[in-house]
């Protein structure tokens, strides 16, 4: 986790000189506390910031990215956050396009055995993926409770 903490710092103090702010805990504070709507940050916050040992909240996050007009996510993870973004693009744009209603009006000629097939399919890939995106299993097919009354 330390390692995470040095790389922030790094950024954070070329993101200061970058915008003209020696990278110290007292210009940092002061420069900081000026701009935010909330708390202020002491002296010890900043150095702390600044010397790898912590890493601000989400919304001091934000507005040290505001103040340092830089991009929140790669003051916290650096050039990792835009690899990600490209990687996840990439995959988007790679994905097959598909007429809807082309596929519906194909299976809709299907004989009833293979229309079977394909809806099992679908309904595999649903289950499936709804298992990964949720840890709290489906409910779909289950009988209800017995409940006396």
């Amino acid at each position: 986790m330390s390692n995470v903490r040095a790389e922030f710092s790094k950024r954070l103090a070329a993101a200061m000189t970058a915008q003209g702010y020696e990278p110290r805990p007292g210009v940092l504070s002061t420069q900081f506390n000026v701009r935010f709507k909330g708390a202020s940050v002491s002296f010890t916050t900043a150095s702390r910031w600044l010397n790898d040992g912590a890493i601000p909240e989400y919304e001091k996050l934000v507005a040290l990215a505001d103040w340092l007009k830089a991009d929140p996510c790669f003051l916290l993870f650096g050039d990792r956050a835009s690899r990600g973004v490209r990687a996840a693009r990439q995959v988007k744009e790679d994905a097959p396009l598909y007429d809807d209603q082309k596929v519906f009006d194909i299976y809709r000629t299907l004989p009833p055995t293979q229309q079977k097939a394909v809806c099992e399919v679908i309904m595999a890939f649903a289950a499936a993926s709804s298992r990964r995106s949720s840890p709290v299993k489906s409910m779909a097919g289950a009988k209800p409770p017995n409940r006396k009354s």
